[in-house]
């Protein structure tokens, strides 16, 4: 039996703390290897290729350590699960409701598995997601060879997407598809 409590995922404090934690402590680790031992620091040059590949180590470290921070931070829910649909956050805040899904399913993305979710093709062109292949942060990632899908990363998330598919499966049983 369904609960009427919607199910609200949100970012987790400690996968994205952890994240950023270990990103700073790598980029100060670097940084007093280089003040302790200043004959193995790069010279300052672009045509340096030791100087170009720690710069852009150190700007990706600094960039997951506000990743992290921010993400821990933000307390509002990027996927709300009620009787009405599904809402989609990740900076886009798109709510979907059930006659606009047309399946859900798992599938594995690497090793994890992912939740993905097929929506009416206007809709899905109407509600302009902005998904993009190379965006490697994003929580929402369009699904190759599916052209109106979207697929949900539980990456850093407080539910996983089996949590989550269960949660559309006691709603809308209908819905999901092996």
């Amino acid at each position: 039996m369904p609960s009427d409590e919607p199910v609200q995922v949100r970012y987790g404090r400690l996968h994205n703390l952890s994240m950023a934690i270990v990103a700073v402590a790598m980029l100060a680790v670097a940084l007093f290897h280089f003040s302790t031992h200043p004959e193995q620091t790069p010279r300052l040059s672009f045509s340096d290729p030791r100087f170009v590949l720690f710069a852009v180590l150190a700007i990706a470290m600094a960039y997951y350590g506000y990743l992290g921070i921010s993400r821990s931070l933000d307390r509002g829910p990027q996927i709300v699960i009620d009787h009405d649909g599904i809402t989609l956050g990740f900076g886009r805040n798109r709510r979907f409701t059930w006659r606009e899904v047309q399946w859900v399913r798992l599938r594995r993305l690497a090793l994890r598995p992912q939740l993905q979710i097929g929506l009416v093709p206007d809709v899905f062109v109407a509600a302009n997601l902005k998904l993009s292949a190379w965006n490697l942060d994003d929580g929402l990632r369009p699904v190759r060879g599916v052209p109106a899908a979207v697929l949900v990363r539980d990456n850093g998330l407080d539910r996983s997407s089996a949590a989550m598919l269960d949660a559309i499966r006691a709603l809308r049983p209908n819905l999901v598809k092996p």
